[in-house]
């Protein structure tokens, strides 16, 4: 049985796919993937995953905005942002409006599998 439902929200497939090999590979299932803020915030309404990997940066809606909307319907979402080196900026404001840690680009493994465990302990 997998540890966790996940939903991958990025607008890169390279890194949903990279997210989904090591999801995969440490037995977290992948519940939907979305490429935009609007998508995620459709399919975390629809799936109900157990924890949300949420890309920052974004077409149509970024990830901070969709954080947001998803946390007003579900004070206990759990969502792990995904940034990119130099957007410290934008981790604070994502911190501050309720995403439980993140998780930065290039992935590390070992960080991502860590980070999902804390974040689904809480």
């Amino acid at each position: 049985m997998a540890l966790a439902r996940v939903l991958i929200v990025d607008d890169s497939r390279t890194s949903r796919k990279l997210m989904r090999n090591i999801l995969e590979a440490n037995d977290y299932e992948v519940a939907g993937e979305a490429s935009n803020g609007e998508e995620a915030w459709a399919q975390y309404k629809e799936l109900k995953p157990d924890v949300v990997t949420m890309d920052i940066t974004m077409p149509k809606m970024d990830g901070i905005e969709a954080l947001s909307l998803i946390r007003k319907d579900d004070p206990e979402a759990k969502v792990i942002m995904i940034s990119a080196a130099g957007q410290r900026e934008k981790m604070v404001e994502a911190l501050k409006r309720g995403a439980q840690d993140f998780v930065t680009k290039p992935f590390d493994e070992e960080k991502v599998v860590t980070t999902l465990k804390d974040v689904l302990k809480n």
